[in-house]
């Protein structure tokens, strides 16, 4: 069955829209606060660690953006272990400064509770806060999960927004976990497993297997430099 989707996968030359996208999402956040206290320097920061994993998933997973660019996800294909982002605590120390301890023990705790079966890793849903934000966290999780079904993989997102759990849960998202977090903040870890239908979108081809017969991620037809400074091409 082919459906017409909200999304578009996202490309390199995105980079920088999804980033400034994941910044003012996260920054107003309880989460967001606790990471970076100061607050003049929390959308520096936060955007400087978004690039990081943006850029990384671009490599090992895959980004969408709503046609009209006002809300964005972030996965990871989890079905292989995948390497750190290049050059990760040095670029960490240098975005974070003293904060980085924060992020370190963030990454750490949330990666001893990720699922060890193969998965699809929801690590961003961008949808900044305004008058639309509901329906655009909406348009922007169903259309990236039909694509990301397709992989025959279930899907695992951790979530620190009580208004997106209650979507989540809509979209078939069970609890997982449930962990407190200092400040008061409380991130829900969900699992969705595979559905028994999946609707193939017209945007794209289906995704590749490997000899295997596990699915292959398509890479972007550009590269990261190894300073992570972003694409050297964007066709």
């Amino acid at each position: 069955m082919h459906v017409t989707l909200p999304v578009h996968r996202a490309r390199w030359c995105d980079l920088d829209w999804i980033v400034d996208l994941v910044t003012a999402a996260a920054a107003p956040t309880a989460l967001g606060a606790w990471l970076v206290p100061d607050e003049r320097r929390r959308p520096a920061v936060i955007a400087a660690v978004a690039r990081i994993w943006t850029e990384h998933a671009l490599l090992f997973g895959d980004a969408f953006l709503l046609k009209d660019g006002t809300a964005a996800t972030v996965w990871f294909h989890r079905y292989r272990p995948i390497p750190p982002p290049p050059r990760y605590d040095e670029r960490l120390d240098d975005a974070c400064g003293d904060h980085a301890v924060r992020f370190r023990w963030l990454d750490h705790t949330l990666a001893v509770r990720r699922p060890d079966e193969a998965h699809n890793h929801l690590a961003f849903l961008a949808a900044p806060p305004d008058a639309d934000r509901a329906a655009q966290a909406e348009a922007v999780l169903v259309g990236s999960q039909r694509w990301m079904d397709n992989l025959g993989l279930p899907s695992y997102a951790e979530v620190h927004s009580g208004d997106d759990v209650r979507l989540y849960h809509r979209l078939g998202y069970r609890d997982r976990h449930r962990r407190a977090r200092p400040g008061g903040v409380t991130v829900d870890l969900l699992w969705r497993p595979v559905p028994s239908v999946r609707l193939e979108p017209t945007s794209g081809p289906t995704p590749p297997v490997d000899s295997a017969g596990e699915p292959e991620s398509a890479r972007p037809a550009v590269a990261a430099d190894a300073g992570g400074g972003g694409a050297r091409a964007c066709r």
